[in-house]
């Protein structure tokens, strides 16, 4: 039997259409009220583009007219949303998970959305070393855009990037951010990858105080012009 990564999971389905600002503001205060491992998987109100930390916004500002613009509190590239699988993932500091390396996390994550792919008949699988090497000889020729080029870990379908995510470690817990796209998001995948992470999966509802946070964070950090063009 595959063991999980934690014996016990919040699964939060959020089906509030949310703005760019708000989706990353919801991501950080669950993980600043997490006391259990949890899974957010979201939507967004209209197209939205997302970039890393440490991106600079002079490579996304061309696409203001016509997406939702926001800078992720995590790292990593360019990703496009609105038809994708979107989720967060959070495991408090008191969680055993959060021992592991977050190259482990990143890479046990991805494994076990291989197996919920792997259970609707997809075969998927992880990107390994060698393709890593691959990459990093093409460097010089790889865009911002995330799924463009993977990293170690991701998840391939006919060798193509179908799912990455990236991570923001605090005093709190750990944040991973990830998507899941080009593929059918259907037969119940965010269900499936949710018990392949844990055997102890428990539907919740985000409450008001962690969205009394999260609108306080939209507005004062994710909305403003200095945090989208903070470089």
């Amino acid at each position: 039997m595959t063991t999980r990564l934690f014996t016990a999971l919040h699964v939060y389905h959020d089906d509030t259409l949310h703005s760019a600002a708000m989706n990353m503001a919801i991501d950080e205060a669950l993980l600043e009220h997490a006391t259990a491992p949890s899974i957010r998987f979201y939507r967004w109100h209209s197209p939205a583009l997302s970039f890393g930390y440490f991106g600079r916004f002079a490579d996304v500002k061309s696409y203001t007219r016509e997406s939702d613009l926001v800078r992720r509190w995590t790292g990593g590239g360019i990703v496009f949303h609105g038809d994708d699988l979107t989720y967060s993932i959070v495991i408090p500091v008191n969680d055993a998970a959060f021992g592991e390396s977050s190259i482990l996390v990143y890479e046990k994550v991805h494994r076990a959305l291989c197996r919920a792919l792997n259970g609707i008949g997809v075969y998927a699988e992880l990107v390994g070393s060698a393709r890593c090497a691959e990459r990093t000889l093409q460097r010089g020729v790889l865009t911002n855009s995330c799924f463009a080029h993977p990293v170690c870990a991701d998840v391939l379908i006919d060798g193509l990037k179908v799912a990455g995510a990236a991570q923001r470690r605090t005093r709190s817990g750990l944040l991973q951010q990830g998507s899941i796209q080009g593929i059918d998001l259907g037969n119940g995948l965010a269900d499936r990858f949710a018990k392949a992470l844990s055997n102890d999966c428990s539907e919740r509802k985000i409450n008001e105080d962690v969205l009394n946070r999260a609108r306080e964070l939209a507005y004062c950090k994710y909305g403003t012009a200095a945090w989208l063009r903070k470089r």
